[in-house]
């Protein structure tokens, strides 16, 4: 019960650092137009906004797989008997998990070289690069954590979080999630 508040805190934190990440982005283009009006220049806006886009985009993706809005193709898994579709459902998981495992593992890899040779954006403003590309290690590695959590769940012979979550919305008549 303890692990499982954790980890759905850790869904929410992230989840609402790509909320900020994204007021962030709204600050800067608000500050960009009224700057504008004054004729003063906002140096670096451009690189910072997509930084923050980076963030918001990684950070969000634990979240959003555990409430089942990431894109999932189910002709397969949705025809199969539960027996089965367990199996399936635990292979995909695992493959997931280890397609998450390797960006995690290359993304931080990336931030630790930028780290070490001190680079820097080639913008107005020499932002040090490994700052924002940390966005992108921390949120795979959310993603990571998500995807062994759904894989755990499975494995006990439970319904997936994302699975419980689209059949909640069939419920309720919204369809925007289904293709």
């Amino acid at each position: 019960m303890l692990l499982r508040r954790a980890l759905d805190a850790l869904y929410w934190a992230s989840a609402a650092f790509a909320a900020l990440c994204l007021f962030g982005i709204f600050l800067v283009m608000m500050a960009q137009v009224v700057l504008r009006q004054f004729g003063i220049p906002f140096p670096g806006a451009d690189d910072l906004t997509a930084f923050l886009c980076v963030g918001a985009a990684f950070f969000a993706l634990g979240y959003t797989f555990r409430r089942g809005e990431l894109i999932r193709v189910g002709l397969l898994l949705d025809r199969l008997k539960a027996g089965p579709r367990r199996v399936m459902e635990a292979l995909v998981l695992t493959v997931a998990a280890g397609l998450v495992a390797y960006i995690l593992f290359w993304t931080a890899h990336d931030v630790i070289f930028s780290y070490e040779i001190e680079d820097r954006a080639q913008g107005s403003v020499p932002f040090l690069l490994w700052v924002p590309k940390l966005a992108m290690p921390l949120g795979a590695g959310v993603l990571l954590i998500a995807v062994l959590d759904e894989l755990a769940a499975v494995l006990r012979g439970q319904k997936p979080a994302y699975v419980q979550a689209a059949e909640e919305r069939a419920a309720r008549g919204d369809f925007s999630g289904e293709v």
